[in-house]
């Protein structure tokens, strides 16, 4: 069978620039907690391409958002199904758009369901805040019922998703919101502040006891 690398998606392309920035998030944020694997494949619209037919009638499909495990951490240009031990996606997440919407609903999900198999699927607007997951049972995909937090869990990633400040965030086990690189800095250098200072102010009750700190 013919390979699919080279091929572009004709998906379309992104419509608003918070599809990119979701689309950072998403994948920066996965890629720092998992720095230390190598058990996994990242992607976003990627092609994945998984059949004969498919191949020949141009038919590609290049999700937003995919994720596929128990793989080599790899670049490539195209997720080609039978090229990859018949693996397909364990969890895709598209954002719908104006343009894309209906397709991401209707069309997208069937074949996630009917001929991806996928395990989880989820797709969110970043303008109207539109939610839904989907999990795998049986034949079908049914949609993940939502606590009152608005999270929704995934068993693929082991953690939540939800929507804070109008963003889809990953939130951990215990829903303690996932923070960025940045944010994760900004705590750490706090904490080494807080400690620094605590450690200042028992030196200084040293010094008023008569103790120099400097000789313990």
């Amino acid at each position: 069978m013919p390979s699919a690398q080279g091929l572009l998606s004709d998906e379309p392309e992104m419509e608003h620039s918070l599809h990119a920035l979701q689309l950072l998030i998403l994948l920066s944020y996965l890629n720092c907690l998992w720095q230390d694997r190598n058990d996994y494949f990242l992607a976003w619209n990627l092609i994945v391409d998984y059949s004969r037919e498919q191949l020949k009638s141009k038919d590609f499909r290049g999700p937003d958002l995919f994720l596929v495990k128990g793989v080599e951490n790899r670049p490539r240009p195209s997720w080609v199904v039978w090229e990859e031990g018949g693996k397909y996606p364990d969890l895709i997440v598209e954002l719908l758009s104006e343009s894309t919407a209906k397709v991401d609903r209707g069309e997208k999900r069937e074949l996630y369901e009917r001929v991806f198999r996928t395990p989880e699927y989820f797709y969110f607007s970043p303008e109207t805040q539109e939610f839904t997951g989907l999990q795998l049972r049986g034949e079908r995909h049914e949609e993940i019922e939502p606590p009152e937090q608005r999270w929704r869990w995934r068993e693929v990633l082991g953690l939540r998703l939800g929507i804070p400040n109008q963003q889809l965030r990953y939130f951990f086990p215990s829903g303690e919101l996932m923070p960025t690189p940045e944010e994760a800095e900004k705590i750490e250098w706090q904490w080494a502040e807080q400690e620094r200072q605590r450690a200042e102010r028992l030196a200084q009750k040293l010094r008023e006891l008569g103790v120099d700190p400097d000789t313990l």
